[in-house]
C-alpha cells in the first residue's frame, strides 16, 4: 500500500504533466492556426537578382533590396550586377515600366571576379573581412587565394587592400560548360539490347 504523501506526490506530478500537454498541444494548435505566411513576391524577385551581395543597390544585400522592391521602397533599377536583363525579368514580375539602370548605382558590367597578386599579399585578412560570400580563404600574416566559383565579383575586396594586390579578371567559364557531355544512358542500353 501506497503512503498518502507518495500518492499526493503522484497525483501533483500526473496533473502537471497532463497540464504541460495540454499546453503543448495549444501552442502548436495556436502557431499552425496563426501562422505568418512570408511574401512570396519577395522570394520571386530575389531569385532574378543576380546574388552578388554587393550593395551597389544601398542595401546590404540581394534580399533587403528584394523586401525593398515588394514594399515598393526602391525602384527596380538600382543593381548594376544584373544589369538591363535583370530590370526587364523583375518589370516583367512586376508589370511596371521597365527603366534604365541608375547610373548612381553603378555600371553594367561584364561578368567578372577578383583575384589575388599572391606575391604581393601581406596577410592582413581585410579582404577576408569584407567579403560576402566568404570567397576569399587565407590565414593572418599569410597569403590568401579567392575561391574563384564562389567569387561573386562584387569588388567589395578591392579598396579593403591595403597593398592594392587585388584585381579584376573576367569571369572563368562555369564547369559544367567546361566538361564534356555524360553519355546518354539510355541510348546506350538500347544500343547494347539491339545487338
Amino acid at each position: 500500500m501506497m503512503s498518502p504523501e507518495l500518492s499526493n506526490w503522484i497525483l501533483a506530478l500526473g496533473g502537471m504533466v497532463l497540464l504541460a500537454t495540454a499546453f503543448g498541444c495549444l501552442i502548436v494548435w495556436v502557431s499552425r492556426r496563426f501562422k505568418v505566411a512570408g511574401n512570396p513576391i519577395v522570394e520571386e524577385i530575389n531569385a532574378i537578382l543576380p546574388q552578388t551581395q554587393c550593395g551597389q543597390c544601398n542595401y546590404p544585400g540581394c534580399k533587403p533590396y528584394a523586401e525593398a522592391i515588394a514594399a515598393g521602397e526602391a525602384p527596380i533599377n538600382q543593381c548594376p550586377p544584373g544589369g538591363q536583363e535583370g530590370i526587364k525579368k523583375l518589370a516583367d514580375l512586376l508589370d511596371v515600366e521597365v527603366l534604365e539602370l541608375n547610373p548612381e548605382n553603378g555600371q553594367e558590367e561584364v561578368d567578372q571576379v577578383v583575384e589575388i597578386v599572391e606575391p604581393d599579399c601581406i596577410g592582413c585578412t581585410k579582404c577576408i573581412q569584407v567579403c560576402p560570400v566568404d570567397a576569399i580563404v587565407g590565414a593572418a600574416k599569410h597569403m590568401h587565394t579567392v575561391i574563384l566559383d564562389e567569387c561573386t565579383g562584387c569588388d567589395l575586396c578591392i579598396p579593403a587592400c591595403p597593398v592594392d594586390c587585388i584585381i579584376k579578371i573576367p569571369a572563368p567559364m562555369p564547369a559544367t560548360l567546361q566538361r564534356s557531355p555524360k553519355p546518354d544512358l539510355l541510348r546506350t542500353i538500347q544500343e547494347a539490347q539491339s545487338w
